[in-house]
C-alpha cells in the first residue's frame, strides 16, 4: 500500500471517528446517572467461508490448437463480520459494524490490481476501508460499512454516520432506493450498502412518518438530498418520496399490500436530468408473493427500466453501472422465484430472471441451504447465464458452496 495513501486514510478515519466521539460524549456524558444498569453494549457476528468454481465456455485462447476452450477458476472468500451496539441510555445508541474478508484463489490471481478494485467497491463519502495485504494472489481486506450515532426521543429518531437507508419495498429490485442500490446477484452480503448521511425521521402516526435524508457530498453533483413520507391507506401502506440526487431531480413512490391472500408490492421512481448531456430515467416494479398451504413460496415480479439495453450481451449482468437509475443491464426483465422446505433443516429455490428483448438472456438460480446446528448453516447456490446469441448455451456458470457460523 502507498504509504500517502495509507496516511491519508488514516487521517479520514481519525477525523469522523473524532467528530462522532465528541459529539456522543457531549450528550451522553450530561445523562450518565440515569443511565440503566444493565449491560450497555452488545456484540455478534458471523464467520463465513464461500468457495467458488467458475466455467467459461470458449473463453480460454488455445495457442497450440488456434482456438477458444474451457476453462474454470476457483476462488475462495473467508468473511468475518462484528456487529457492535453501545447504548449508555434510553435515547442514545452507537453503532459500528465491520466486515474483514480474505480473498484467494484463480480469480485473485488473474484479475490486476483485484485489491483496489475490491477497496473501491461499497465505500460513500469517507474511505472507511484498507487493503492489508495484496500479494500472490492473496488479498486482506477490512472495512467499516455501518458507523453512526442514533438518538430517539418520543416520535423523533436521528441518525448521523454511515448507516443503510432502507427505502426499498419490493424483493428483488427498488428504484426508491436512491441512496444505496444493491444488485440481487450479489447475495453474499445480506447487510447491503450503507451511506454515509445525516438522517432524520419523525413518526406522525402508528403506520406513518416523514423522513428526511441528505447524504454527505464535497460537489453539488455528487449529492443526494431527499425527503419520504409513508402512510397507511385502504390497508395499505404507501410511500412517496421527492428530492435531488447527483444531478437528477427525483420523483418516486410505492406501496406493499394484499390482494386477498397474496401480496402485493410496487415502485416508481422518475429522474429528470438538469443538464443537457443528461438521460432522463423511469424506473418501475410490480411483483406478487404467495404461500401455499404446503408451505411452497412463490414470488413473480416485473421490471421495466428506460436505461436498460436491448441488445447487450449477457456478460454484463455482473459488471453493469448500478443505481436507482439503472437496476438491471436489460429494459425489461420478469422475476420468478419458488422456495419449498423439504424438510425443517432443508430448504430449496429456485429463481429465475428473463429479459424479454432481443438477446432474450436468462438468468437462472438454484439454491439449497441446510441447518447443520444451531447457528451453523450451509448453503449451495448456482448461478447460470444464457442468452439467444449462444443458443441458449451458457457461457458462464458459477457454482458456490457456503458454510457459515453465527455467534
Amino acid at each position: 500500500m502507498n504509504p500517502t495513501n495509507f496516511l491519508n486514510r488514516v487521517s479520514q478515519w481519525k477525523g469522523l471517528a473524532l467528530l462522532l466521539l465528541l459529539a456522543f460524549s457531549h450528550f451522553t456524558l450530561l445523562k450518565a446517572q440515569d443511565a440503566p444498569a444493565e449491560k450497555k453494549w452488545e456484540l455478534n457476528g458471523y464467520v463465513k467461508n464461500l468457495q467458488t468454481l467458475l466455467f467459461f465456455n470458449d473463453a480460454y485462447p488455445d495457442l497450440q490448437q488456434q482456438r477458444l476452450v474451457d476453462t474454470f477458476l476457483q476462488d475462495n472468500l473467508i468473511h468475518n463480520r462484528l456487529n457492535f451496539k453501545w447504548y449508555p441510555n434510553d435515547h442514545w445508541t452507537f453503532y459500528a459494524e465491520a466486515r474483514n474478508r480474505v480473498f484467494f484463489g484463480d480469480l485473485v490471481k488473474a484479475t490486476p490490481d483485484y485489491g483496489a478494485l475490491i477497496d473501491d467497491a461499497n465505500n460513500d463519502y469517507f474511505d472507511l476501508s484498507a487493503v492489508l495485504l495484496d500479494k500472490n494472489g492473496w488479498v486482506v481486506h477490512t472495512m467499516l460499512d455501518r458507523l453512526y450515532l442514533e438518538y430517539v426521543s418520543g416520535n423523533w429518531e436521528i441518525r448521523m454516520g454511515r448507516q443503510r437507508i432502507n427505502w426499498g419495498i419490493s424483493t428483488v429490485w427498488n428504484p426508491n432506493d436512491v441512496f444505496n442500490a444493491f444488485s440481487f446477484t450479489d447475495f453474499d452480503y445480506e447487510e447491503r450498502p450503507g451511506s454515509d448521511a445525516l438522517r432524520v425521521k419523525y413518526y406522525t402516526g402508528f403506520a406513518s412518518s416523514l423522513e428526511f435524508v441528505v447524504r454527505a457530498f464535497d460537489h453539488w453533483n455528487e449529492g443526494t438530498i431527499a425527503g419520504l413520507w409513508r402512510f397507511n391507506k385502504w390497508q395499505y401502506d404507501f410511500q412517496l418520496l421527492g428530492g435531488y440526487t447527483e444531478g437528477f431531480l427525483t420523483l418516486g413512490g410505492g406501496w406493499a399490500g394484499n390482494l386477498k391472500n397474496a401480496g402485493f408490492k410496487g415502485e416508481f421512481n422518475y429522474f429528470r436530468g438538469l443538464e443537457d448531456n443528461q438521460q432522463d430515467a423511469f424506473t418501475a416494479t410490480i411483483g406478487v408473493d404467495y404461500s401455499f398451504s404446503n408451505s411452497m413460496y412463490l414470488n413473480v415480479g416485473l421490471l421495466y427500466n428506460s436505461l436498460g439495453s436491448l441488445d447487450a450481451s449477457i456478460n454484463g449482468l455482473f459488471s453493469f453501472q448500478l443505481s436507482a437509475r439503472n437496476l438491471y443491464p436489460y429494459r425489461w426483465a420478469t422475476f420468478t422465484q419458488l422456495s419449498f422446505p423439504f424438510t425443517p433443516l432443508l430448504n430449496g429455490g429456485v429463481a429465475i430472471i428473463y429479459s424479454p428483448v432481443e438477446v432474450q438472456p436468462l438468468f437462472f438460480n438454484p439454491t439449497l441451504t441446510y441447518s447443520i446446528k444451531e447457528n451453523w448453516d450451509l448453503d449451495m447456490v448456482g448461478q447460470l447465464v444464457f442468452n439467444r446469441d449462444n443458443g441458449y448455451t451458457s457461457p458462464i456458470q458459477a457454482a458456490f458452496l457456503r458454510m457459515k457460523f453465527s455467534f
